[in-house]
């Protein structure tokens, strides 16, 4: 079991990995939804939302919440069959920008519709569920990463670290010699 256990790490850190870019995506994007929203004339329309959000039952709200991601998908559609066209770029770039707009779109709904989708038991139960997957991915990512930047800065004792310093001494010996 221990043997499997260690198996398996580097999946469970790559699947923390991208979880916490997910995460991280979520914290960044809806700051600029925000200001989005501050500079475009969203704030009335997020304010209309609100209003009718106050009206609704919960479960009405969930359909609220999920009903804007759904028009993203072709776009997703629309990278892959680009993706399949050997249009590497702008594949990726499709891709890219539908999921941005749909983790922009999502948060910016979120946070209209939290407190009401909050009173559902079991949303309430998934979303400290994800909260708590999240902790548990930052913990297993956390000292991965600071070991990667132990080694980028060339601090720690490792051959790798020494291997840094020595690539860093022989760079600036290259440029003090020109």
């Amino acid at each position: 079991m221990g043997h499997m256990r260690r198996l398996l790490q580097p999946v469970w850190i790559l699947l923390a990995i991208i979880f916490l870019i997910e995460a991280w995506l979520w914290d960044h994007l809806e700051p600029i939804v925000a200001r989005a929203v501050a500079l475009i004339p969203l704030r009335p329309l997020k304010q209309w939302l609100a209003e009718r959000v106050d009206s609704l039952s919960p479960a009405m709200t969930l359909i609220v919440f999920i009903v804007p991601v759904i028009p993203l998908f072709p776009l997703k559609l629309v990278g892959l069959w680009l993706l399949t066209h050997q249009y590497w770029l702008s594949a990726v770039t499709m891709i890219l920008f539908a999921k941005l707009l749909g983790v922009g779109v999502t948060a910016f709904i979120f946070d209209v519709t939290r407190d009401k989708l909050l009173k559902m038991p079991w949303f309430e139960a998934l979303y400290q569920f994800v909260m708590s997957l999240r902790a548990r991915a930052a913990a297993l990512v956390d000292p991965v990463k600071r070991r990667i930047l132990e080694m980028l800065r060339g601090d720690g004792d490792g051959w790798s670290s020494r291997m840094l310093r020595l690539i860093a001494r022989f760079r600036k010996s290259v440029h003090q010699a020109r």
